[in-house]
């Protein structure tokens, strides 16, 4: 047991002397034990429920999980300062100083009344601070680890800026046709790379597609998804209603099923409308 003096309330400074406690000799096992690499994941994890509890718009609980993305950033600074690389006050300094470098227009005198100024100024800064030096630079430091559907609606962001684009949200929905016309082809030829291939570039040309019109592509697949699982939902609740195995039914008459269930939701829906 080590000592630590309770408190009723604590602040950045006690965590990070918490952290220390805990990865010491007479502190716990397991948090000596874990490395950059062990908890990777779980910075992930706390980082998705940050994004639950604001899609949930629960104030209590986004506290709750900033806290425990925050513990993430101690626990992996507390690994750098024990391998006597660099301190949490150290990730706090560089971060202050990038926020005032790319702000010239707050902490300088470079004039920037909008939105998209600032942009331009931060864009054309980081790529002299990163030492990118073109465009195809700025495109190739976009994390790898984003989810597929960000990085892609990222990149062709950033494809834009060097004029690389489609001219209209038109043009970008007609690709989507043209690149369905080349899966279909491939899936003719029976060829598993080419068809892999042809159906990434058709979900590229969606995500394109997405940012033309003002879509978050990641959002727009999350939405799907759920509504896919509760109309699955009251699918399997109509089969079961009907004392039947769901996966015994053939396809056809699980899409009667199905359509019974959009329409079910779909009432339900209109009435929620019609009550707001």
């Amino acid at each position: 047991m080590v000592e630590y003096q309770q408190k009723d309330r604590y602040n950045i400074d006690d965590l990070l002397d918490i952290m220390r406690l805990l990865r010491s000799e007479g502190g716990c096992p397991w948090d000596r034990e874990q490395t950059h690499a062990s908890i990777k994941s779980d910075f992930i994890e706390e980082t998705c429920e940050v994004i639950e509890a604001i899609d949930l718009k629960d104030t209590a609980l986004l506290r709750e999980e900033l806290g425990d993305v925050l513990l993430q950033v101690v626990f992996h600074c507390r690994i750098e300062e024990e391998a006597e690389n660099f301190r949490f006050d150290d990730v706090c300094d560089e971060v202050c100083k990038k926020l005032i470098i790319r702000h010239p227009h707050v902490f300088g005198e470079v004039k920037a009344d909008t939105s998209d100024q600032v942009l331009k100024n931060w864009d054309a800064i980081k790529m002299q601070t990163k030492g990118q030096e073109t465009y195809t630079d700025t495109l190739k430091s976009v994390a790898k680890s984003l989810p597929a559907l960000m990085r892609a609606q990222k990149v062709g962001k950033r494809a834009m800026r060097a004029g690389m684009d489609f001219r209209t949200a038109e043009d970008a929905v007609a690709c989507i046709a043209n690149e369905k016309a080349e899966l279909d082809a491939a899936v003719i030829s029976g060829n598993k790379a080419d068809i892999e291939e042809e159906l990434g570039d058709l979900l590229f040309s969606c995500v394109n597609a997405a940012r033309h019109l003002g879509i978050d592509a990641e959002q727009a697949l999350k939405d799907s998804t759920e509504k896919f699982i509760k109309r699955f939902s009251v699918t399997e609740e109509l089969v079961r209603k009907d004392d039947i195995d769901m996966k015994s039914l053939p396809i056809e008459e699980l899409d009667v099923y199905w359509d019974k269930a959009k329409n079910i939701i779909n009432k339900s829906e209109d009435n929620e409308n019609d009550k707001d």
